[in-house]
Parts: C-alpha cells; structure tokens; sequence
C-alpha cells in the first residue's frame, strides 16, 4: 500500500489491514439529503479516523485518532519526533496488529529509552490531530528549543509550485475534502513524498517517518502542510531540522514565535502565486 519511490500509491482494498476490525482510510457512505420539499437518498466518500494506540517495549503509552494509513510511518514519525528516541536508527521494530476496534501498534526501543518514556508522563487519549501526547506540564508541552542550521536558499517560484502539485498527492482528501496532508518537496518545488492524516499532526509525523525510514535529508527541501501553521509543527519541523515550513493556513502567534527562536522560515497563507513569509524571510531567495 506504500510506495516510497516518488510515484503516487493506490488505494488497494485488499491489503491485509483491511477487513481486520477496523475501517478503512475512506469509505462510501449512504445518507438522505433533506430539502425543504423532498427527502432524497444520496451516498458520498467520508473519511474515517479510527484508534491507533501506540506501545513501547510493551507499556502502552498514548492512543490517537488517525486515518487508518501508514501507521507505521506514524509510529516512526512520532517516536523520533516526540524525542522518545533520539534518531530512527535506535527504533528496533515496529509492528502494526489489529486490536479491538482499531489497531495497536508496538514500537520496540532501547530499554533505557523505554524506562524514560514511563517516568515522563502517564498515558493518555489523543484527540484527532492531538499535539501534546504523553505530556503533563506545559514544560512537556512547550519542550526546549532546538536551533535548525541555515540551508540553501528556496525560492518562492519553489513553494507556490509545491502548493500547487500537492493537491495531486491527496489520494483520500479528493473524494472526502477532510484529510489533512504533508508534502515533502525537494529545493526547486517538486513534491517527492507526501502522507494524509484527518489531524495536521499526524500527517506531519507520517511524513516525517517516511522521509527517515527512505534517507530523505530534511536539509535539501521543505515542508508544506495544509493546515494552519501551529507551534507542534514548528516543533516537529525543527527536531529533525527542517528549516522551512508552508502551511495553506495561518500561523499562531506562539508558531511565530518558536520559528524565528528555531532559525526555521515560516511561509503561510499559501493560496496560488502568494504566501505569507513570517521568520527568517531573508532565506527565500528571489
């Protein structure tokens, strides 16, 4: 179900995930469209979001609302995104099993990154897009800054073409209009990778996991998210020193803040041929 090469995959209704307790990324659903003068049966292409909880070494650590894709990417994405790890190299086996009504996926790490992870917080349910998972304090939250080296130079002819060729890789959200998705472009534009996901979050995470587990250098392109640009992002974005970020959205306040603090270049409100630039815009070069 997952291509890595650059070439977009296709939904298989077959895969062995499927069929297996839990929904597929997107289902036809029949429903009755109420008029004022008629009741009339109709069916559409709606999005599911079902429960992905994550263990380590066997201790269950937070449960998320994801489209059921690439949970594996998602697991890889979130440990080293999370800092539960500290790079993909120290995650010795992932493994992605069907449980209840959802999935649960076991994440196997080094035992003293396994015992850290317990002493830091409890466990938890994510909602859809959740942010701030297994943490407790806003010190978890709002973990300390790490600084993304300055890269080459990305023109904004590169981020509007991004904008426009990641729509092309929404293989869910064409037919539901409710997937989030990450693209990963390369310096001149060309988005090579892309991963959806209901919540931005998690889109970012499956993303992230694929570029690590295919040897894509954060350093030689950007990232571009639709969604609005929020801090968890900026924060992912810069563990792994992806030093620029567009979103379709607007910024928060507090992703401005940690983008400028982070070296991270952040361009948001992408619509067409215009984006708004709000940290380091003297990295873009014209």
């Amino acid at each position: 179900m997952r291509d890595d090469s650059g070439v977009r995959p296709t939904l298989d209704p077959d895969h062995p995930l499927f069929g297996l307790g839990y929904a597929k990324p997107i289902e036809r659903r029949s429903f009755e469209t109420v008029t004022d003068d008629a009741v009339t049966p109709a069916s559409a292409t709606v999005a599911e979001e079902t429960p992905v909880a994550l263990t380590y070494n066997g201790w269950p650590h937070v449960v998320m609302m994801c489209t059921p894709a690439d949970v594996d990417d998602f697991a890889y994405g979130f440990t080293v995104t999370e800092e539960i790890v500290a790079g993909v190299g120290e995650i010795e086996r992932v493994n992605a099993v069907p449980y209840s009504q959802g999935i649960e996926v076991e994440i196997v790490v080094p035992p003293a990154a396994a015992e850290a992870l317990r002493d830091r917080g409890r466990s938890l349910v994510g909602r859809t897009g959740c942010g701030l998972c297994g943490v407790t304090t806003i010190d978890d939250a709002l973990r300390p800054g790490r600084s993304v080296a300055a890269r080459a130079a990305i023109s904004p002819a590169a981020i509007f073409r991004a904008g426009d060729e990641l729509p092309a890789w929404q293989r869910y959200n064409e037919s539901t209009g409710a997937i989030h998705a990450a693209g990963w472009a390369t310096s001149e534009g060309r988005i090579v990778l892309a991963r959806e996901d209901v919540g931005r979050h998690n889109a970012l995470d499956k993303l992230i996991g694929a570029m690590l587990r295919s040897g894509v250098d954060p350093a030689a392109g950007f990232a571009v998210v639709t969604s609005r640009a929020s801090y968890e992002l900026v924060q992912k974005c810069a563990v792994v020193g992806i030093s620029l970020l567009a979103t379709i959205s607007r910024p928060t306040g507090l992703a401005i803040r940690m983008a400028e603090a982070a070296g991270i270049t952040l361009a948001a409100l992408l619509r067409g041929h215009s984006v708004n630039v709000y940290s380091h815009a003297d990295r873009l070069r014209r």
